[in-house]
């Protein structure tokens, strides 16, 4: 089973859907799919399911990404992610919930065409890309 139809799943599982629907919907037995949830700690009546996820998430038990049990430490920050791979997916699903301040964002104009560029956390930027640097410093080519 490929990652698409897991996250499929576990989709349409947190929505409340039971194993039959979510197998009809697609194409899958209903005992691959129970399989995947009881694996994946998505297993049990759906509307408990939805409930409990949430529950889970805010407690630090399980993976944000990936649902899989975490163990927290004993002393220090808690866990969100079970790895680094889980914790860049994640964000890169999530990109508008990156918390970037307005204090942090700076506007410029390109040296080497012109045009009007943002830059987060850098203060002193000249071009948009380095492809207009190479343009504007060394000549086209």
């Amino acid at each position: 089973m490929d990652k698409k139809i897991q996250d499929k799943i576990s989709q349409l599982r947190l929505k409340g859907l039971g194993y039959k629907a979510i197998a009809a919907k697609l194409g899958l037995s209903r005992d691959t799919v129970r399989h995947y949830c009881r694996k994946n700690n998505l297993a049990g009546y759906a509307d408990a399911v939805k409930l409990n996820h949430g529950e889970m998430l805010d407690n630090g038990i399980i993976c944000q990404n990936c649902s899989a049990v975490l163990k927290q430490p004993e002393h220090g920050k808690k866990k969100r992610f079970c790895s680094d791979k889980c914790r860049l997916e994640w964000w890169s699903k999530n990109y508008e919930l990156h918390n970037f301040g307005s204090e942090k964002v700076y506007s410029f104009i390109c040296r080497g065409c012109g045009k009007k560029f943002t830059s987060y956390s850098n203060k002193s930027r000249k071009y948009c890309s380095h492809e207009c640097y190479i343009k504007h410093r060394f000549g086209g080519q």
